[in-house]
C-alpha cells in the first residue's frame, strides 16, 4: 500500500524521534531529512532541529539544502559570522539558489544593513520562479529603514504575485495609515474588491479607513458586506459595534458583541463594550455586571478596573470606588491610571494622606502632569509638609518653566518657611507671567497675602480693590 505524503513525513518523524530514544543509527534520504528539519523549525524545536540537521550532514554531508538549513538555524541564534561564511562556500558550488541570497539578506537585516539586504534580495529575485515571499521580505527591510511608500510598493507587487497574502494586505494598510492616506487606501481596497468580491478581510479594512474618516453609515455597510462574506469573522462584529455605539446605536452595537461572544471564547473587550453601552442606555445594574465580567475575564485589562471605579465615582460613591480601585493596584502596582484615580477618590473622601501618596506614586510613575504636581502641593501645604512641597514644586518647575501656577505656590511657600528674598523672587515671577494669578496666594496662604509687602508687590503689577 502506497503511503501520502503526510503519512511517510509522519512515518519519518516517527522513526526519527525513536531513534533519539533508542540511539540506534537509521538512515534517512536527504529528503527526508528536509521534512524532518523543516516540522521542527515550524514548530519552533531548534534543539530537535539542530540534532535532525547534524545527523542529516553527518549522513549527506554535501547536501545544500541540509547546509542552508544549518544557515537558518545559525542566523536564528545570531551566529552571523560563522553562518555567513557557510553562505559564501555555498554560492561558490550553487550561485543561482535563491535561498543562499534570502539567507545572506537575513544576516544583513540583523546586521542593521537594511540596503544592502535588500540588494541581496533583489538578486534573489532575479532567479526566483517565486517571487511573491522576496516581494514580501523587500517590503519588510523598507519598513525597518521607515521608507513606507517603497514598502507599500512592494507588498502591493507581493499581493500582485499572491492575491490571498492576507499578511502583505495588512502590510499595505499599515503603510497607508502611516503615510496618513485614507483616501487613497480606500480606492486600492476597492480595486483589490472589484477582482474580490468575498473577500471579508478587505471589507473589513474599507470599513477601519472610513470609521477612522467618521464616514459611519459607509464603515456599518462595508463590515456588512466582512460579515456577509463570512459570517463567523469575529473582527467584523467588533468593528461594526464599534461603529454602531458611535451612531447611539446601542442595543444594536451590545447585539453584534454578543454574536462574537457567542463565535469564540468570551472576550474582555466585548464585556467592556457592552457594559458602556449597557451605562449610556442607562441600564446600570447591567453596566457593572458587565464591567465585572470583564475584570474576571481578564484580570490585567486596564480598562475593565477603570471602567468600574469610573462608574462608581459618576455615582459619587467613593467608598466602592476606592474598593476596586485598591483591588486593580494589588494586581498592578505599576499602573499610572490606577494611582491617579486613587490619589483622586482619597481626595474627595478627605483622607489627604492617601491622596498624597497616590499624586506621588503618578509622579514616580512618569506622569508629569501639571495637575498632578499642584494636587499635590496643595495637599503636602494642607498638611504643614511645606519642605516637601518646595522640593516637588521646585522639581515640577523644571518641567513647567512658565507656570504661573508653580510660581505663586513657590512664592507662598517660601515665605511660610521664612525664606523672604525667594519669596519674593518667585512672587515677582509669577506676576510676569500671569497677574490676575495672585488670587493663589490669597487662598492658599491668606496670612501672606495680609502682608503688607506681599501687596505692595502685587499692587505693583494689578491693582487690588
Amino acid at each position: 500500500m502506497q503511503l501520502s505524503h503526510n503519512e511517510e513525513d509522519n512515518f519519518s518523524l516517527a522513526r526519527f524521534e525513536s531513534m533519539l530514544k533508542t540511539n540506534d543509527v537509521l538512515f534517512f534520504d536527504s529528503n527526508e531529512f528536509e521534512n524532518i528539519i523543516h516540522h521542527y523549525l515550524e514548530n519552533g524545536k531548534i534543539s530537535l532541529a539542530k540534532k535532525a540537521v547534524k545527523m542529516g550532514l553527518a549522513q549527506h554531508p554535501t547536501s545544500v539544502n541540509l547546509r542552508l538549513f544549518k544557515v537558518e538555524i545559525l542566523v536564528f541564534e545570531d551566529k552571523l559570522d560563522l553562518a555567513d561564511g557557510i553562505l559564501n562556500e555555498l554560492k561558490e558550488l550553487e550561485s543561482s539558489n535563491e535561498e543562499i541570497y534570502i539567507q545572506k539578506a537575513q544576516i544583513c537585516s540583523k546586521k542593521d544593513l537594511h540596503q544592502e539586504a535588500i540588494k541581496m534580495l533583489e538578486a534573489a529575485l532575479e532567479i526566483t520562479l517565486e517571487d511573491a515571499e522576496i516581494f514580501s521580505l523587500i517590503g519588510m527591510e523598507y519598513l525597518f529603514l521607515e521608507d513606507f511608500e517603497n514598502a507599500k510598493y512592494y507588498f502591493m507587487k507581493c499581493l500582485e504575485s499572491d492575491e490571498e497574502d492576507y499578511s502583505a494586505l495588512y502590510n499595505i494598510m499599515y503603510c497607508f495609515d502611516f503615510l496618513d492616506q485614507k483616501e487613497e487606501a480606500i480606492e486600492y481596497l476597492n480595486m483589490y474588491l472589484n477582482k474580490h468580491p468575498y473577500c471579508e478581510v478587505a471589507w473589513h479594512q474599507v470599513g477601519k479607513q472610513y470609521f477612522d474618516l467618521k464616514q459611519f453609515n459607509k464603515a456599518l455597510a462595508a463590515f456588512d458586506f466582512a460579515i456577509i462574506s463570512d459570517d463567523r469573522f469575529v473582527g467584523a462584529y467588533l468593528e461594526k459595534g464599534k461603529v454602531l455605539e458611535k451612531m447611539k446605536r446601542y442595543n444594536e452595537a451590545i447585539e453584534n458583541y454578543n454574536i462574537t461572544l457567542e463565535l469564540e471564547d468570551p472576550s474582555s473587550f466585548a464585556y467592556l463594550r457592552i457594559g458602556k453601552c449597557f451605562e449610556k442606555l442607562g441600564c446600570d445594574d447591567l453596566a457593572l455586571k458587565n464591567y465585572q465580567q470583564t475584570v474576571h475575564q481578564d484580570p490585567l485589562l486596564d480598562k475593565g478596573w477603570i471602567a468600574i471605579t469610573d462608574f462608581y465615582i459618576r455615582k459619587l460613591n467613593f467608598q466602592k470606588a476606592l474598593y476596586y480601585i485598591n483591588k486593580a493596584i494589588n494586581i498592578d502596582e505599576e499602573n499610572v491610571l490606577y494611582w491617579k484615580r486613587y490619589a483622586r477618590i482619597n481626595n474627595r473622601l478627605n483622607f489627604f494622606e492617601e491622596a498624597e501618596h497616590g499624586y506621588r506614586k503618578s509622579l514616580e510613575l512618569g506622569n508629569y502632569e501639571l495637575e498632578t504636581w499642584i494636587k499635590r502641593c496643595d495637599i503636602l501645604i494642607g498638611l504643614g509638609e511645606y519642605e516637601t512641597a518646595i522640593n516637588s514644586m521646585l522639581q515640577a518647575i523644571e518641567f513647567y518653566p512658565e507656570s504661573a501656577e508653580v510660581e505663586y505656590r513657590l512664592a507662598g511657600l517660601f515665605f511660610v518657611t521664612n525664606k523672604a528674598e525667594k519669596g519674593y523672587f518667585h512672587l515677582k515671577n509669577a506676576l510676569k507671567i500671569d497677574s490676575e494669578y495672585y488670587i493663589i496666594i490669597e487662598e492658599l496662604f491668606p496670612s501672606i497675602f495680609s502682608r503688607k509687602s506681599v501687596r505692595q508687590i502685587i499692587n505693583s503689577f494689578v491693582k487690588l480693590s
